[in-house]
């Protein structure tokens, strides 16, 4: 099967862990180990959340100048480039020397007029508390949105409509490379307005699940799988009467509402590839991904099941 893997951003630096490069390291190669034994049987694709690491960035910058401080397109890129890296080296120490690796840089065109940018919902960099979100708003200007009982960053989070890179992507696959592409949603980038097809980056961070949805259905993927810090797409999560959701069609899902920076996405790219495929989309724990890949694991949705079962 051709699988795409989604890391989410939080599966590779998980809530209040510091964010240092010996903990982004260790949490690389627990993904590694969980998916170099997939290698032998599949083709992967590999992309991943930056949500945490952009962040980072982002407040390294602001100890500068304002004109000084590179804007998040670029700092998408730079997070590409370290997290691939490292995802590439701990992969590497556990497949056979001949296998194949690499990570591609990945430009993800927006729309201008995308009504994302009115609205920022996508967590980037670490959690506060309330006193330090209020300050750092004050003093920066950055929007904060509650993240469970802490308060995060959000930015603009504009839909992708297409993946630059995506035929040297099917070349380095046919050629059965293990690809590191799309990271953090791809590099956002748009025609610039009144130029003869001048391409700018972009101040935004795309949604990793909604470009590697789009990703999974230009490369044909048998599998799109997304990997997150929660084992299941659970209906009243944190409240007494959370349940985890084993298999359901996309039509099952409408009944429920899950919150639009976290798990919300992760279920519409599910079911947009359910149903624009055909094929079956998977959200549950890194740990568990060759469990989601055997369909016993997670939650897995697909429009041939019957209906709505539960873990």
């Amino acid at each position: 099967m051709r699988v795409v893997i989604a890391l989410g951003g939080n599966a590779l630096l998980r809530r209040g862990e510091p964010m240092t490069a010996d903990t982004q390291r260790r949490n690389a190669r627990t993904a590694a180990q969980a998916i170099a034994p997939l290698a032998a049987e599949h083709e992967l694709v590999i992309t991943h959340g930056n949500g945490p690491q952009v962040g980072l960035l982002a407040l390294q910058g602001a100890a500068y100048k304002p004109e000084e401080a590179y804007p998040l397109d670029v700092l998408g890129a730079e997070t590409e480039g370290m997290i691939g890296y490292m995802l590439e080296q701990e992969l590497g120490n556990l497949l056979p020397f001949e296998q194949p690796l690499a990570t591609l840089l990945t430009m993800v065109e927006v729309d201008a007029d995308d009504p994302g940018f009115q609205n920022p919902t996508k967590f980037v960099g670490p959690v506060y508390d309330k006193s330090e979100a209020d300050r750092i708003r004050t003093e920066k200007g950055w929007v904060f949105k509650q993240d469970g009982e802490k308060w995060r960053r959000v930015v603009a989070s504009p839909a992708p409509k297409r993946i630059f890179e995506i035929r040297p992507v099917r070349w380095l696959l046919e050629q059965r490379t293990i690809v590191v592409c799309a990271g953090g949603g791809g590099i956002p980038t748009m025609y610039e307005k009144g130029a003869d097809r001048k391409l700018i980056g972009v101040e935004a961070v795309i949604d990793k699940d909604l470009c590697s949805e789009l990703l999974a259905r230009e490369l044909n993927a048998d599998l799109l799988i997304m990997a997150t810090d929660a084992e299941a797409v659970y209906t009243d999560w944190s409240k007494p009467s959370q349940k985890a959701i084993h298999r359901a069609r996309p039509d099952d899902l409408k009944a429920f509402s899950f919150p639009a920076g976290s798990m919300g996405p992760k279920v519409d790219a599910a079911c947009h590839f359910a149903r624009a495929t055909g094929k079956a989309a998977a959200i549950g724990s890194l740990a568990d991904i060759a469990g989601m890949v055997r369909g016993e694991r997670g939650t897995i949705i697909d429009g041939g099941f019957d209906g709505l079962s539960w873990h």
